[in-house]
C-alpha cells in the first residue's frame, strides 16, 4: 500500500497533453491505493524558470480537476514555502557528504566537447582523472559511477529488478557549472524529505531512475531506493519523438484558448491513445489504460 506519491513538473515551459497524461495516471493510482498527491514544482534550473509557467501549472491542474493534497496552493505560497530554493542548505547537505566520501569529481567538459567525443553523447570520463578542484568555478561535480554494478529497483509491475547503469548516465552530474545541485540530486532528497513511497514518471526516465537509485545508496538516510516506481508510456508527436514543452498547439494553454473543454482534451489524449470514446475526467481516462495492480513483494 502506498502512502504518497507527486506530480512535479517543471516550470520551463506551458505543461501538454503529454504532462496531463502523467498526471492522471498519477492520480489515478493515487485514488486506487488511497494515498495522498504532493505537488513539488522542480525549479532550479533558474534561467529557464519563468512565472507565467509556474502560474500554469496550477491553472492546468484546476482546470483538468487533478487534485493534490500537500505543497503549493498557488503562486504566493509557492514563492513564499515551496520553491527549492528554500531546501539549499539540504541539497548542500548532500553534496558535502559526496564530497567528503569522494564520490565526486570536477569537470570541464562543454556538452559540444562531450558531443565530439561520443556520438551518443555519453559522457566518457574524461575529466575522472585530472584532479580539478572541486572549488574551481565553472566546473561540474561528477558522480563517480566506476564499479556501480547491479542496481536493485523496485517496481510496481515487476517487483525487485536488477539493472545496470547505462552508457548516458555513467559519471552523470550531481553539481552544475553553476553552483546550482542537479535535478538526479534535488529529486531524491525532496522525495526523502517530504516522505514519497510512490514515484510515477514516463518510461523516458528509467535510466534516471536507476541513476536515482545508485545515487540514493551512496547517502545516508535517503530512502529513494526503496521507493516504488512505474513508468508509464508517452504521448508522442511522432513515433520517435515525445511531446515537448515546444510543442505549442499540444499545450493545455493553447487548446483552452482555442475553447477546448476539460473534456475535449482528455478525449484528445484517449484518442492518442487508441481510444474513440469520449472521456470527461481523469479517473476515466486512467480506467481506458492498463494501470498497474501493485501487491507488495
Amino acid at each position: 500500500m502506498f502512502t504518497k506519491t507527486r506530480i512535479a513538473p517543471t516550470p520551463s515551459g506551458f505543461l501538454h497533453l503529454g504532462n496531463v497524461l502523467s498526471f492522471a495516471i498519477t492520480a489515478a493510482i493515487a485514488h486506487q491505493h488511497g494515498a495522498k498527491i504532493l505537488l513539488r514544482i522542480d525549479d532550479l534550473d533558474r534561467e529557464r524558470v519563468d512565472p507565467r509557467y509556474v502560474q500554469d501549472i496550477f491553472d492546468t491542474l484546476h482546470f483538468m480537476d487533478i487534485p493534490w493534497h500537500e505543497g503549493p496552493t498557488d503562486y504566493a505560497s509557492y514563492e513564499k514555502e515551496y520553491s527549492q530554493v528554500h531546501r539549499m542548505d539540504m541539497y548542500q547537505q548532500a553534496l558535502t557528504q559526496l564530497k567528503e566520501t569522494e564520490n565526486v569529481f570536477a569537470c570541464t567538459c562543454s556538452r559540444a566537447q562531450i558531443a565530439a567525443i561520443s556520438r551518443e553523447g555519453a559522457y566518457p570520463g574524461a575529466c575522472r582523472d585530472k584532479g580539478i578542484p572541486l572549488d574551481r568555478e565553472q566546473v561540474n561535480w561528477r558522480l563517480r559511477t566506476d564499479q556501480t554494478g547491479d542496481i536493485p529497483i523496485t517496481t510496481v509491475n515487476a517487483g525487485i529488478v536488477q539493472a545496470s547503469l547505462p552508457p548516458e548516465m555513467q559519471y552523470f552530474v550531481v553539481r552544475k557549472k553553476d553552483g546550482f545541485p542537479a535535478y538526479q540530486l534535488t529529486s531524491i532528497l525532496d522525495d526523502t524529505y517530504f516522505g514519497i513511497d510512490l514515484v510515477v514518471r514516463g518510461e523516458d526516465l528509467w535510466p534516471s531512475t536507476i541513476a536515482q537509485c545508485y545515487l540514493s545508496g551512496l547517502l545516508p538516510g535517503n530512502t529513494f531506493r526503496q521507493t516504488v516506481s512505474y513508468h508509464h508510456p508517452l504521448l508522442k508527436e511522432t513515433d520517435d519523438k515525445k511531446l515537448s514543452k515546444s510543442a505549442g498547439a499540444t499545450s493545455i494553454q493553447f487548446l483552452r484558448k482555442e475553447g477546448k473543454s476539460r473534456t475535449d482534451i482528455y478525449t484528445m489524449i484517449a484518442r492518442e491513445l487508441g481510444h474513440l470514446m469520449p472521456v470527461s475526467d481523469y479517473l476515466s481516462l486512467a480506467a481506458l489504460l492498463p494501470l498497474p495492480e501493485y501487491k507488495g513483494q
